[in-house]
């Protein structure tokens, strides 16, 4: 299947390495901007796409390479401003204790490294693991509602308390019930690069960390960039979250969110937060090189990057795109300290109430341009579920539901 897929030349090296680049530029400022996705990114050049010198293969080396450091920049504004990319979700909070504990110049380097080891460990696993969800594809089509429905279920019963779990399950079905109404929706909005999804994950998963966030005191002073996490842990939880990827990106419905909750199930607690921070690392960029195999093999699209690299209908050049994808992990890696430490501690000499609000009007006046009016109600109704989890101890992952209960519900 992927036998004749690296072709190499001198030409294709030059020309791949100029898109490639650009799409490290994309994915910068997508990355470090709050509430704009690596998506918006890709639906942009999608839509250019004929109007660019050279064939649209090189194209998807640009988009491609925007999707990867958008998921090793994503953690940035997670951490300073509290708006999580929907894949950084989860790490929001554990990364703002971090924070908060003067721990975010470390928090960012576990972050790079996890993401880094994903795709070096990602890259020669995909093969194999590809030809073996070719065999297991149609079982897992066949009980994705049951599959979908066990995971849902663990991590109610996986909750630190009685509360904290009936508030999961509250959650859950209440984000079921929204996504049922609202992902069909096709909002009208200025520019056409704009989905629900953007509305939806930053209502119920941003607006609500700078809501509570409000009279907060804001970035403290960082401290050093020591690492609390062995060498031998970090790359056990950058394992853990790399086969995770996997599953993010063969399986319809599972998030990075929800794979990487299950996955740190199995690894030692007493890494908290910084052991949360790189299986979600992980989990997030190893899915981009998952997620294109399973492009390749099954003509599925599994992310909305890969949504815009389908509807360009180029030719597969796995020996193009996957050196794309290292180069833009290698660049992405380099820039999460440089740029990170940078936005931390121009966060920490602003009010960080006037910082919030600012953050909190930007994210709708961005809501409005994408998605219009629709999309701004959607957006208000998924803060006010957002806010709900954490007043009762419950994790925010439950509310992924508002993709998996759709898909369980086979609507």
């Amino acid at each position: 299947m992927f036998a004749d897929a690296f072709a190499w030349s001198p030409t294709a090296t030059a020309v791949t390495l100029g898109f490639t680049l650009a799409g490290v530029c994309l994915g910068t400022l997508s990355g470090l901007i709050p509430g704009l996705h690596a998506n918006t990114m890709a639906l942009v050049l999608a839509g250019v796409a004929p109007s660019l010198p050279g064939p649209p293969r090189y194209v998807v080396c640009a988009m491609l390479a925007a999707g990867v450091v958008h998921t090793f920049l994503d953690i940035v504004p997670a951490l300073a401003l509290g708006v999580p990319d929907p894949a950084m979700a989860l790490g929001a909070l554990p990364g703002h204790r971090l924070v908060i504990q003067g721990r975010g110049h470390e928090t960012l380097r576990l972050s790079a490294l996890g993401s880094g080891l994903a795709v070096l460990f990602a890259v020669p696993l995909s093969v194999p693991v590809t030809r073996a969800m070719i065999t297991a594809y149609p079982l897992i089509e066949r009980y994705l509602g049951v599959l979908l429905l066990g995971t849902a279920a663990l991590l109610v019963v996986t909750e630190s308390s009685r509360r904290a779990a009936v508030a999961g399950i509250g959650c859950f079905c209440a984000a079921a019930a929204l996504g049922t109404v609202t992902l069909d929706l096709d909002p009208q909005a200025p520019l056409a690069a704009g989905n629900i999804l953007m509305p939806l994950f930053t209502g119920l998963f941003g607006a609500p960390v700078l809501v509570d966030a409000l009279g907060g005191d804001g970035v403290p002073e960082q401290g050093d960039t020591t690492l609390a996490v062995t060498p031998r842990e970090t790359g056990l939880v950058a394992g853990v979250g790399t086969l995770a990827g996997a599953v993010v990106g063969y399986v319809p419905g599972v998030s990075s969110a929800v794979a990487a909750t299950v996955a740190l199930l199995g690894v030692p607690t007493r890494l908290g937060g910084r052991g949360f921070i790189i299986a979600v690392s992980g989990v997030n960029t190893s899915n981009t090189v998952f997620a294109l195999f399973a492009l390749v093999a099954l003509g599925s699209p599994r992310t909305g990057v890969l949504v815009a690299v389908d509807s360009l209908d180029a030719p597969v050049s796995l020996g193009l795109w996957l050196p794309a994808v290292a180069v833009a992990a290698c660049v992405g890696a380099l820039l999460v300290p440089v740029l990170g430490d940078r936005y931390l501690t121009v966060v920490g000499r602003l009010d960080y109430t006037r910082l919030s609000v600012a953050t909190l009007v930007g994210l709708v006046g961005l809501t409005a341009l994408l998605t219009g009016v629709v999309g701004v109600g959607v957006f208000a109704v998924a803060t006010l579920l957002g806010l709900v989890p954490s007043r009762y101890g419950a994790r925010r992952v439950h509310l992924m539901g508002v993709l998996t209960g759709p898909l369980i519900l086979g609507v």
